[in-house]
C-alpha cells in the first residue's frame, strides 16, 4: 500500500469510519493486492435463534474469491498486541457464527459445490505507525468445529 493510500484511509477513518471499518478497508485493499477478488463486505443475515428465542444475526466481514475458492474472511483490528495476539480474538464461538453465516450465504447464492476456506486478516494499527496487516489462510475449517460425541460405553462402567 502506498503512503498516499495509507494517508487517504487515515483521513477517511477519522472522518467517516469506526476503527473496525478502517481495519476492514485496509484488509480489503491488502487482499486485492494479494490477488483476491472481493465479492462482498459486511454480509449480515439471520442465522437462527438463541435459547431464549432472540434472533441471532451472523456477519462476515469480507467474502472474496482466491482463484476458484470462496473465502469467508474475518478481520480483527487492534491498536496493540502487547497482552494478547490480535488473532486470539477469533475464538470458537466466532468461528461457529461465521461458519453458520457462510452456510446461509452459500445456500442463498447457490454456491454449495464451490470449495470454501475460512481466513483471518489481522490489522495491528498503532496510533503513530503504519499498520501491519497479516493474512492467515485456512485458519479453521468446518470439521474442526464439529462437537465430539462419545461413542464408547467404557466410561459408563
Amino acid at each position: 500500500m502506498s503512503q498516499t493510500d495509507f494517508q487517504t484511509l487515515v483521513t477517511t477513518r477519522s472522518d467517516n469510519y469506526s476503527f473496525g471499518s478502517y481495519g476492514e478497508a485496509l484488509a480489503a485493499k491488502h487482499l486485492e493486492a494479494s490477488g483476491y477478488r472481493v465479492v462482498m463486505t459486511n454480509f449480515k443475515v439471520p442465522v437462527g435463534r438463541s435459547r431464549g428465542g432472540a434472533a441471532i444475526t451472523g456477519e462476515i466481514d469480507i467474502i472474496a474469491l482466491d482463484g476458484r475458492t470462496l473465502c469467508f474472511i474475518e478481520v480483527k483490528t487492534r491498536r496493540s498486541d502487547d497482552f494478547v495476539p490480535v488473532i486470539a480474538a477469533v475464538d470458537k464461538q466466532k468461528m461457529r457464527q461465521i461458519t453458520r453465516t457462510a452456510r446461509v450465504y452459500r445456500r442463498l447464492f447457490a454456491v454449495t459445490e464451490m470449495p470454501v476456506r475460512y481466513d483471518v486478516v489481522t490489522v495491528l494499527a498503532p496510533k503513530h505507525a503504519e499498520p501491519v496487516i497479516t493474512l492467515t489462510k485456512a485458519f479453521w475449517n468446518e470439521a474442526s468445529l464439529k462437537k465430539r460425541v462419545w461413542t464408547s460405553d467404557r466410561w459408563m462402567n
